[in-house]
């Protein structure tokens, strides 16, 4: 099969051509339709990435296929069944093996391109907002890089929730694609942040998968006991926090990592993806994909996140 791999930690990855993987107990083969690509992605190719595995190894986070085989003691899903799945690794390929326990259904109504891209970024945004922010209807939610993987799913998950929405994104045309997403508000990145926000009330919420900056900026623009949430750092400055700002308005700020939850938490993690894959049938959620490339173009495809050339979800179809 064909697999697009790290072969050394900072070195371009490469297609290369290597037998199939054979599921192991308690796994399934999966043939590949589409794999949704993350900015851990990137990371994971610097070694940067909080999860990075030894070289080489298959990129790829989450995929969308077909059963083809379980491994030895695996009761399902049956083959043939279509399942997402959360691998961590390993969905850029033809063939792929994951755990059976990460697999879930797939709706016959929901594309393999939008299903492959639909675990990290919504699950991501759902986590935060619900979980670990408890945004209530009424209060305002500020959304950095809005037009992203991860920031498009927050202002429509947001909205749904009852916020009124800020969106923070560089440039009109992904500014308008995060109003299509219903947000209330647009800001340009280039502005000066806080001066725009204070001047629409201040936050009471701030979704941030960009850091650097325009952190410092909306700490400054929060609402008493506001709630700061650290997604990703996507600019590539980690900003430091000061804590006496903390303190004077009694400001949270809460770290999001959704991947994290499987090591302790897995059943937090499926119940939220249940009641998302619930709201997508019910047609309360537009999934937003700006690129489907085959699997011959993953570094393109890959060039499309690190450039900030794509709005919402980029995804290879090997």
């Amino acid at each position: 099969m064909r697999a697009f791999q790290v072969t050394e930690i900072g070195q371009p990855p490469r297609l290369v051509d290597h037998p199939a993987p054979r599921p192991g107990p308690g796994e399934v083969q999966i043939a590949v339709a589409a794999c949704g690509l993350n900015f851990a992605d990137l990371l994971m190719i610097e070694g940067r990435y909080q999860e990075t595995p030894p070289a080489p190894f298959t990129l790829g986070m989450e995929l969308c296929g077909t059963v083809t085989a379980l491994g030895p003691g695996t009761d399902g899903p049956a083959p043939g069944s279509r399942v997402i799945a959360f691998a961590g690794q390993g969905g850029l390929a033809e063939t792929a093996c994951v755990p059976a326990a990460l697999c879930r259904p797939v709706p016959d109504a929901m594309p393999s391109e939008i299903a492959a891209g639909f675990q990290v970024a919504y699950g991501t945004s759902h986590l935060a907002l619900d979980r670990r922010a408890r945004l209530r209807a009424g209060e305002t939610l500020v959304v950095l890089g809005a037009a992203g993987g991860v920031g498009l799913t927050a202002v429509e998950i947001g909205k749904r929730m009852g916020a009124q929405v800020v969106a923070v994104a560089r440039g009109a045309s992904k500014l308008d694609i995060a109003r299509q997403a219903g947000a209330d508000h647009l800001v340009d990145a280039e502005a000066d942040l806080a001066a725009e926000l204070r001047a629409l009330g201040g936050a009471d919420v701030v979704y941030d998968a960009v850091g650097g900056a325009a952190f410092s900026a909306c700490l400054r623009a929060m609402r008493r006991e506001g709630r700061m949430l650290a997604i990703g750092f996507a600019s590539g400055e980690v900003p430091q926090v000061p804590a006496n700002h903390l303190l004077v308005k009694n400001v949270d700020v809460i770290g999001v990592y959704w991947g994290g939850y499987l090591a302790f938490a897995p059943q937090v993690l499926m119940d939220s993806l249940d009641t998302l894959m619930t709201w997508y049938a019910e047609g309360g959620l537009s999934p937003h994909v700006s690129h489907v490339l085959p699997l011959d173009r993953a570094d393109e495809a890959l060039a499309l996140l690190r450039d900030r050339r794509s709005t919402g979800k980029v995804v290879v179809t090997p």
